[in-house]
């Protein structure tokens, strides 16, 4: 492990909405743009997966237009989703369907892509919930992998005592590194420009590189 270490922070949110075939795609957008933020793209798919299956229960069980409520938070360093609604009574069950069948495979789908599932009942709510295994060592770590592995060494590298001050111990915010990523990349074009090269070029290239990655 490296000598700086960054955080993350992953704060809760919740989002009221009125449970409609309709508003699923602007859900599924939701929670990728989090994960995404939150350094988890990873977990977009089966986190768009596991909203979309929850929401068409509420749906399909409870009605259409149902108020309901979609929270999305880290339980330790699990990825838990709630969806809230205000029916107690239609519980959602795990349901072997048929290979021909349309309807019954909900909280299987669920269920295979999910560390766990329940139901909670709160009164005149019931909260169903799942959580997504991470890969997080705490959950305020950032997701590993070679590219950033490399750029923490880097950081490492160049920032020495600059990311960690005298007497400090606590490990670098996410905010504070980008500061001194902001400041090696300057340092790099200058390193360019000054051997010949085309700093705006190589930024360009850099862009269509990083997002090919993230296809």
């Amino acid at each position: 492990m490296s000598e700086c270490q960054f955080k993350i922070a992953r704060k809760g949110w919740d989002l009221p909405f009125l449970a409609e075939a309709e508003e699923l795609g602007a859900l599924r957008r939701v929670v990728e743009f989090h994960l995404h933020r939150w350094g988890l793209p990873e977990l977009a798919e089966p986190a768009r997966l596991c909203v979309t299956e929850l929401v068409t229960n509420v749906i399909t069980h409870v009605g259409p237009g149902t108020p309901t409520t979609l929270s999305v938070s880290m339980n330790g360093v699990h990825l838990r989703l709630e969806v809230t609604d205000p029916d107690t009574r239609a519980l959602p069950a795990l349901v072997e369907a048929s290979g021909d069948a349309e309807g019954g495979r909900g909280m299987a789908l669920v269920n295979a892509v999910t560390d766990r599932w329940g139901v909670i009942l709160r009164g005149d709510t019931k909260v169903t919930w799942c959580e997504l295994p991470t890969g997080l060592r705490s959950p305020t770590d950032h997701a590993e992998g070679p590219r950033i592995a490399k750029a923490e060494a880097l950081l490492a590298l160049f920032s020495f005592g600059g990311i960690r001050g005298p007497g400090r111990s606590d490990p670098l915010s996410v905010s504070a590194a980008e500061e001194t990523v902001i400041e090696l990349i300057i340092d790099l074009l200058h390193w360019l420009r000054s051997h010949g090269c085309d700093p705006g070029e190589a930024l360009d290239r850099a862009q269509t590189r990083f997002e090919n990655a993230l296809c």
